[in-house]
């Protein structure tokens, strides 16, 4: 089973990895501006999310082994690898296994450590969605919003709605299995796992993923690692400044 992904230009490999609950056209306006500074940008849709297939096994080791997969398919080498929140871990957890595969890793608002589940909410809401019921974006809106009152995160969340055949709308994402395994999505990259090469951490002014006490644990792990923070943005530091956050990636990987 291999992994969907949107190939954008050509040039050096450089693939991109969303986090969780999202999917590759999250990254759609920022990949086209990393391709045109000559970069084949691959935005991958991890399992059980966006247009990828769905599977009841669900942890860092397979999302690890799905990218081996597709990049042995895809014959990539020596890869730019970007990861935020879930997809970073992944993409950490990708480059102390397959060293070689990498030439520079990007972690984008997450840390090497365990964090406790804190997606119950969203995730509640998201199954309460009726689609026998709901027949409008807008109706998913007004049920979500009993559960989620951030109306940037729902627009966030519903991006995931597609109508599955003409006047039925469903789910990209897996739910059932991703609100069974969500525990998954927290835990820690191994205490012995290590990357030698260069490493950059970005993180929110606004956000808390990424602590002043989580620099000694990603030096431990990457030490090589620089981190950049990029103002005014919380976890979706991509999204809410996407200018400093391609000039960050651009100074790095150039």
């Amino acid at each position: 089973m291999l992994l969907h992904s949107n190939i954008i230009g050509e040039g050096k490999p450089f693939v991109i990895l969303h986090g969780f609950l999202g999917m590759s056209d999250n990254w759609k306006t920022l990949g086209m501006q990393f391709s045109e500074q000559g970069f084949q940008v691959h935005l991958v849709d991890q399992r059980n999310h966006g247009h990828s297939f769905h599977h009841n096994d669900f942890s860092y080791e397979v999302l690890v082994e799905d990218l081996k997969h597709y990049c042995e398919t895809h014959a990539l080498k020596e890869i730019i690898l970007l990861g935020h929140s879930m997809g970073g871990k992944t993409a950490m957890l990708f480059a102390t296994k397959y060293p070689e595969l990498v030439s520079n890793l990007l972690v984008a608002d997450i840390a090497p450590r365990f964090y406790p589940v804190h997606h119950d909410a969203i995730l509640n809401g998201l199954s309460a969605l009726d689609f026998d019921v709901i027949k409008s974006r807008s109706q998913a809106d007004k049920v979500l919003a009993e559960y989620v009152s951030d109306l940037g995160t729902r627009q966030f969340l519903l991006k995931n709605l597609y109508w599955i055949e003409k006047g039925r709308l469903a789910l990209r994402m897996n739910i059932e299995v991703l609100k069974e395994e969500v525990a998954e999505v927290g835990e820690p990259l191994p205490s012995y796992a290590t990357f030698d090469g260069d490493t950059l951490f970005l993180r929110g002014d606004r956000s808390e993923y990424i602590g002043v006490d989580d620099e000694p644990i990603i030096k431990r792990h990457f030490p090589k690692a620089d981190i950049v923070t990029i103002a005014n943005a919380g976890h979706w530091l991509h999204a809410e400044n996407p200018t400093d956050f391609f000039d960050a990636v651009m100074t790095f990987v150039n």
